[in-house]
């Protein structure tokens, strides 16, 4: 073929890179015409961006001080204490920088083949209060540029809506807003969310950089049970299905071609997902696995081990876990025992154990893809140099 009818040819398959999710027969295809899900039987193999468009002071210290946000719990914050110009200047630099080309050449070659990006409901200028809500502006050029160097190298793309209007859990930072109560769950602030999902549709379909995105997360780690789940369930959920799909419908879409509408898994606490669903075509679920907090894993290697090989995640499907790491409860974390730099060779079969259950589900995406934190535990990309995680994941050791 010459150049132009390459183009043509994986254009047309960008054209249906939407509602499916990739496998090794019908995946999206790179610019240079490399399949990233061939060697992955079809499985998401993937990382988090994170801090890269919700800052989490805790993965990056250093940047969040040099952006001048330092003492600052949360992006609010730091709005609110530098100014809003003074903030956008901060934020651009940090947007331009934390994540790169490089960083997504790297993602490549190490075998991955799927992003997940998190983001805010701010990203979405005109749904912010601006006389109560302090957040950065400017993103969306930016989430443009990264999700078009992802979507020219062929890699999937989640887009996962990480920050709800309100705040959908207190005390954390990774909702862009560190608050006591959570208060998202209302009806003002559930339709801010739903118009920030129909735009994002939009622009999923209508951009051509956006062309890999083929999964809308419509709420990350939402509180877990009593009425605010409830009445997400009852509420939020189905109108969030409703109006994707009234705006794909909008947009002329084919139903083959609808993007796939993920919620949190059964497992996570905030109820069955599917309980006021009418329709669960192109639905899938997200799954956050961490044993580090998890108390009923007593902390020893070969407990880690062995619970990981035995680990079903199965509660919904088409299941992902998209939230995962290295990391190990904090009464051991600092001991001898589990130091990183002497502990390697434990490590890297535990992280073969962790792929081996997940990728009996649809896949997995690695908290986080980089840090401050010189703790490869927490950091895809150290784990890669320290050598507990091979660039050919296909050569990863069978320890289950």
């Amino acid at each position: 073929m010459g150049i132009l009818s390459n183009f043509a040819a994986f254009t047309t398959l960008f054209a249906l890179a939407k509602a499916w999710l990739p496998d090794e027969n019908k995946s999206i295809i790179s610019k240079d015409g490399t399949n990233l899900f061939k060697s992955s039987n079809g499985k998401i193999r993937g990382v988090n961006l994170g801090s890269q468009f919700i800052f989490e002071p805790w993965i990056a210290h250093n940047a969040w001080n040099d952006m001048g946000c330092k003492g600052q719990k949360s992006e609010f914050d730091c709005v609110s204490s530098l100014g809003q110009d003074a903030a956008n200047t901060a934020f651009a630099k940090h947007w331009e920088s934390w994540t790169t080309q490089d960083d997504i050449d790297e993602i490549v070659s190490y075998g991955l083949n799927t992003i997940r990006v998190p983001v805010g409901y701010w990203l979405r200028e005109d749904l912010v209060d601006v006389d109560s809500e302090h957040c950065p502006q400017g993103g969306l050029e930016y989430v443009k540029k990264l999700c078009g160097w992802a979507s020219d190298k062929g890699l999937y793309i989640i887009m996962d809506f990480h920050g709800a209007p309100g705040a959908q859990t207190a005390n954390n930072s990774f909702t862009g807003q560190y608050v006591a109560k959570a208060g998202f769950y209302t009806d003002e602030n559930y339709e801010r969310a739903l118009k920030w999902l129909e735009w994002m549709v939009e622009l999923v379909y209508q951009t051509d950089e956006m062309r890999n995105v083929g999964m809308l997360e419509i709420v990350n780690e939402p509180v877990r049970n009593g009425a605010k789940a409830s009445s997400m369930r009852s509420k939020y959920y189905p109108k969030a299905v409703e109006r994707i799909r009234a705006a794909e419908k909008k947009l002329s879409i084919d139903a083959n071609d609808y993007l796939h509408i993920q919620t949190m898994d059964k497992s996570w606490g905030s109820g069955d997902p599917n309980e006021y669903l009418d329709d669960l075509t192109y639905m899938a679920y997200d799954d956050h696995r961490y044993l580090k907090w998890d108390t009923s894993v007593d902390p020893s290697h070969d407990n880690y081990i062995s619970t990981s090989c035995a680990d079903k995640r199965d509660s919904n499907s088409p299941n992902i876990i998209g939230e995962w790491s290295l990391a190990v409860a904090d009464d051991v974390a600092k001991s001898s025992d589990w130091d990183p730099s002497s502990n390697t060779d434990f490590y890297g079969k535990w992280f073969a154990a962790q792929v081996h259950s997940y990728e009996k589900q649809q896949g997995w995406v690695f908290w986080t893809w980089k840090s401050q934190l010189n703790d490869y535990r927490w950091s895809y990309q150290d784990a890669v140099k320290a050598g507990v995680i091979p660039k050919d994941l296909n050569s990863l050791r069978k320890v289950c």
